[in-house]
């Protein structure tokens, strides 16, 4: 009797420890940090909205590496990464999207529609109605997720880098993750 319940003590010890380990429940092949970790699980259940109303997932985009960029019309520094990711949309078409979120906190639609009209960027430009942005970006914009073709959080990443920066590391990604084995 002793035995037993010395097995079952040890067991459900085992069992707690592995339950309660923090291990995200993704399929994740990356060893993502926390901060990682819970963007990863509030992204995979956000839904934004493209110019037309509809509502747009990340895994809709699922077989493409993919850059989830936040921002809004007045930052400077978010408007100077899109030329790279527009490059990069030319060049990696097949392999690649932008799914440029603007945040709405500042932006009216009509901003965003007419930023959409007066610039010619191939992107999938969203609006973040459920205020996704709020619960993931803890330091400001932009802030870009990088997704492999499988839709896994690759990285996160506040700031840039300048457009031949954010271009070179990009592309990178690119072809680090659509590498044929």
């Amino acid at each position: 009797m002793k035995k037993s319940l010395k097995l079952f003590a040890i067991l459900s010890i085992v069992i707690a420890t592995v339950s309660c380990s923090g291990k995200s429940e993704s399929d994740n092949p990356r060893t993502l940090n926390k901060k990682d970790q819970k963007i990863e699980s509030v992204i995979s259940q956000a839904v934004f909205q493209d110019l037309d109303g509809n509502e747009v997932r990340i895994s809709d985009f699922k077989g493409k590496v993919v850059v989830v960029d936040f921002w809004e019309t007045w930052c400077g520094p978010c408007l100077m990464v899109f030329p790279a990711m527009d490059s990069l949309r030319a060049e990696y078409g097949d392999d690649f999207e932008v799914v440029a979120v603007n945040l709405q906190n500042s932006d009216t639609p009509e901003d965003l529609q007419n930023f959409v009209n007066e610039n010619e960027y191939d992107f999938n430009f969203v609006k973040d109605v459920n205020r996704i942005g709020e619960e993931i970006i803890t330091m400001g914009i932009p802030f870009k997720l990088y997704y492999d073709k499988e839709g896994y959080l690759i990285k996160s990443e506040l700031g840039t880098r300048g457009t031949e920066g954010d271009y070179q590391s990009t592309k990178t990604l690119i072809l680090d993750n659509t590498a044929t084995e």
